[in-house]
């Protein structure tokens, strides 16, 4: 379980280091009028996008195996896990908002400021946040 447990840890972190860096990618594609410079954003945010997509299945993956296969926050007092995961679909609703928003700066259909990406920004935060409380203090 340990591994399980040790590999669902190093690919959340490294989901959430696209979650991050994504968005701030935005915040410089919104702010930027050289086509060149434009044109080496876009590259960096497809790649990203897609490394972070790649990242982000085995994070769930080892996830679920935690959940359903070792059943930990199965059974009662395990309230905060229902926090958790609906944390997680929320987050996984970000990531799908990311890769709309990259389509939309791609087809030159962007119509948010770099301040909207600012704030966008801060959403995994609150969500890493929240995720991280609920399996450590499990306050329900």
């Amino acid at each position: 379980m340990l591994w399980v447990k040790s590999l669902h840890i190093v690919f959340v972190a490294s989901w959430f280091a696209g979650l991050f860096y994504l968005p701030r990618i935005f915040v410089n594609l919104a702010m930027e009028t050289d086509q060149t410079t434009t044109t080496r954003l876009l590259l960096m945010a497809r790649k990203l996008y897609r490394f972070m997509t790649m990242l982000a299945l085995p994070a769930l993956v080892f996830g679920l195996w935690l959940w359903l296969g070792y059943g930990i926050g199965r059974g009662e007092g395990n309230g905060w896990m229902h926090a958790k995961l609906a944390v997680v679909v929320l987050l996984i609703g970000y990531h799908h908002a990311c890769g709309s928003l990259l389509k939309k700066f791609e087809n030159g259909n962007n119509t948010r400021s770099h301040k909207w990406f600012r704030w966008f920004n801060e959403v995994p935060v609150i969500g890493l946040l929240i995720a991280v409380i609920m399996v450590v203090v499990k306050p329900f």
